[in-house]
């Protein structure tokens, strides 16, 4: 599978990759951005089977609905309730927890759409979990996916979400207007 999946990849879709998921750390967040396409999810599946790194994933409930649901629970992925008020960091940060090995992408824009800020909660899921946080992009514009050495927040939150949205400038998503 690993071999197809690099294949189609790199070979058929013509990405690149720059850097790598850890393989010697057992637990850590993956944030994925810009998130502006439906076609994001493939491109990262894809780089995740080439890598060998298992890193699952949370998606809204309907996506787990009708035929589609074993697939996506076949890929790693984990249904979350968007409508109910749930303390969802706390539930991750136990998972993480009860866990030996266990390693979770999350779109820190939690959207497709445009947005100015992102969602917190994969930043208070890393500290909660003591955990580091793995920043990767797709850059459409020049077909790279980027991954970067892991990160391990501080007391100063302000400073790093500036150190991690440093990552993602001049990134162009799928749909660059909605980076």
């Amino acid at each position: 599978m690993k071999r197809i999946a690099k294949f189609i990849l790199f070979t058929i879709l013509g990405w690149k990759l720059d850097g790598f998921f850890p393989k010697d750390i057992k637990k850590y967040v993956v944030i994925a951005a810009p998130h502006t396409s439906w076609v994001d999810f493939p491109i990262a599946i894809l780089a995740r089977i080439s890598s060998g790194v298992m890193i699952h994933f949370i998606g809204k409930a309907s996506l787990f609905n009708g035929p589609f649901g074993f697939f996506f629970r076949a890929l790693g992925g984990t249904p979350v309730d968007r409508t109910k008020n749930n303390n969802l960091v706390d539930a991750i940060v136990a998972i993480f927890n009860s866990k030996e090995e266990f390693k979770l992408g999350l779109s820190p824009e939690g959207t497709r759409k445009k947005v100015t800020t992102w969602k917190t909660g994969f930043y208070y899921i890393a500290k909660g979990a003591n955990v580091p946080i793995v920043m990767a992009t797709l850059d459409f514009e020049n077909k790279t996916i980027k991954i970067s050495k892991p990160f391990f927040t501080t007391e100063n939150k302000e400073s790093d979400f500036l150190f991690l949205r440093a990552f993602y400038a001049n990134v162009k998503g799928k749909n660059p207007d909605l980076s």
